[in-house]
């Protein structure tokens, strides 16, 4: 466990991109053997799924209230809006005769390293398997068919398992080291999609964070070296319960790897890139290094809170997931509605059966520390937003500097929004992030801080789960800031202490794991937008 710690604590360190250079990558980008960005396993026989063409229910509003909407039958066009409208494509853009494709999950660079498979009993919706979702043709191949009797799946039924790798050489490309962090970001924002697509649907899902990794890769057959031959590997990430129903039965997982293990198993992976020309051992080193072991499964309590602000928006929710892009720059004029910004931050908060904080049962260990430029009656500054009742209190004890720590009395009272100061923070939201504008140009930016050396003291692979937890902030602040007629964008550049030492945090209790902003978007007309399949014939 210590050498184990010792590696993830050297990698974090090691990968911070700092004011006098930047985390190892590779100096430039090999456009020749840039990964191609669609995983496909050659010889797998295929269901297709269906579109899900112009829908205007549930509205995307609904999605936060708890069981508001009525459960769906499993049905193949019900799973396919699913994997739709967590994982497919939401549009294609083209410049010249560069033509690239946009989806509903984002990732870094868009580069997407997650992959995603599901885990069938058996149904009028797919057959019994292990089956693998192909964005681009919206289809699943089955990877792997079950031949034990249904009854002795250890599946309950309305039940399906949504398993998520990774594929760290498509990261690794553009990014070098800091490329591992970056697809555990990717990770929690496919944990989330997965749960605003499950809610459109009356569906719940829930993280099995009990499951060793190693089940896992056995269960998705990331350990079947025949099967990827010279192809990159995809490492195993988690496995997601969806229940259709009302049914609360335990599944059995050794019932599940043992099928598995006796399944016919079919398809062989495609290499990616005809080359790599650079090699990240690290990456391989802090994988393993947070391999998890089966752990006890947790169930944190989650605070009950008063419904959050009302939404403004009055799109469907898969109107709104589709149209989700990432900024690429801001006007550097608008200006944020309080409402609109008290409602943002508040979505940030858990509460009970609501999406998409209950698909994991751990309590918040990150937080925002906010850059406010330009919200309504809000004077600009440094703000903090502690996600838990501890956080604060932490916060302060570490802090080396004198902050005012006024509380925002315009915010819900439930929303334990501070001011540590007033001033023009536009500059050093920039300058801490990697000097890019656009995190200076919005209405706000901030940095996500996260409870760091305890978590990881006995439980290194925690490392992966603080990642994924600011990838689901991620997620939902892009809804919500789309929810408000503005747009998002995640930072993944960023320099790492220059945050603490704005702070003078006083050790590496916290750290700074990912930056976002908020603005009104400048848009691109060079850049033309296609839709998403319609290269697919009809079906």
């Amino acid at each position: 466990m210590s050498k184990a710690l010792d590696t993830v604590l050297d990698y974090h360190q090691r990968t911070k991109h700092r004011f006098d250079r930047y985390a190892a990558g590779p100096g430039g980008l090999d456009w020749a053997n840039q990964p191609y960005p669609f995983r496909v396993f050659d010889g797998c026989p295929q269901v297709l799924l269906p579109l899900l063409g112009e829908q205007s229910e549930p509205a995307f509003s609904d999605l936060y209230v708890p069981h508001n909407i009525a459960p769906r039958p499993l049905t193949l066009p019900h799973l396919a809006t699913l994997l739709e409208l967590a994982y497919g494509l939401s549009a294609w853009k083209q410049y010249g005769d560069s033509r690239w494709a946009l989806r509903c999950n984002p990732s870094s660079g868009n580069l997407h390293p997650t992959e995603a498979y599901v885990v069938s009993a058996g149904s009028n919706a797919l057959p019994a398997g292990i089956h693998h979702y192909r964005s681009r043709e919206h289809l699943l191949e089955q990877r792997c068919a079950f031949t034990t009797a249904h009854d002795d799946l250890g599946l309950p039924p309305g039940t399906l398992l949504v398993g998520l790798t990774s594929i760290h050489w498509r990261e690794a490309w553009k990014y070098g080291e800091r490329a591992y962090r970056y697809c555990q970001h990717d990770v929690g924002h496919a944990v989330a999609a997965l749960r605003y697509a499950a809610a459109s649907l009356g569906w719940r899902a829930q993280l099995l964070e009990h499951w060793a990794d190693d089940a896992i890769s056995a269960l998705l057959g990331c350990d079947r070296a025949g099967d990827f031959g010279d192809a990159e590997p995809e490492h195993p990430d988690l496995l997601i319960r969806i229940d259709t129903g009302a049914t609360g039965a335990d599944l059995d997982p050794d019932a599940l790897l043992a099928a598995a293990r006796a399944g016919q198993w079919r398809g062989r992976a495609n290499r990616l890139s005809g080359r790599h020309g650079h090699h990240w051992p690290l990456i391989d080193r802090v994988a393993d290094a947070c391999r998890k072991p089966c752990t006890a499964a947790l169930d944190a309590p989650t605070p009950v809170r008063p419904a959050p602000v009302a939404s403004q928006c009055n799109l469907s929710a898969a109107a709104l997931i589709r149209q989700r892009r990432s900024a690429q720059a801001f006007d550097g004029s608008t200006t944020m509605r309080s409402r609109d910004f008290f409602r943002l931050l508040d979505m940030t908060l858990p509460r009970p059966a609501v999406a998409p904080w209950d698909a994991i049962r751990w309590t918040p260990r990150t937080h925002l520390l906010l850059f406010v430029h330009r919200v309504e009656a809000l004077p600009p500054g440094l703000y903090l937003l502690p996600r838990s009742a501890s956080a604060t209190n932490q916060l302060k004890s570490t802090m080396g500097r004198e902050f005012s720590w006024q509380p925002v009395n315009d915010a819900p009272a439930h929303l334990e929004l501070t001011r540590l100061l007033s001033a023009d923070a536009r500059e050093a939201a920039q300058t801490l992030s990697c000097h890019q504008e656009i995190a200076a140009d919005g209405a706000f930016s901030l940095a996500m801080l996260a409870e760091y050396g305890n978590a990881l003291q006995t439980s290194p692979w925690r490392y992966r789960h603080l990642f994924w937890e600011a990838g689901m902030l991620g997620h939902v602040l892009y809804l919500e800031a789309e929810a408000a007629g503005l747009r998002g964008t995640g930072i993944g550049c960023y320099f790492d202490d220059g945050v603490h030492d704005l702070l003078a945090l006083s050790d590496r209790s916290f750290q700074s794991l990912y930056h976002f902003t908020v603005g009104g978007p400048l848009t691109d007309d060079r850049l033309q937008t296609l839709p998403p399949y319609a290269h697919l014939p009809k079906r």
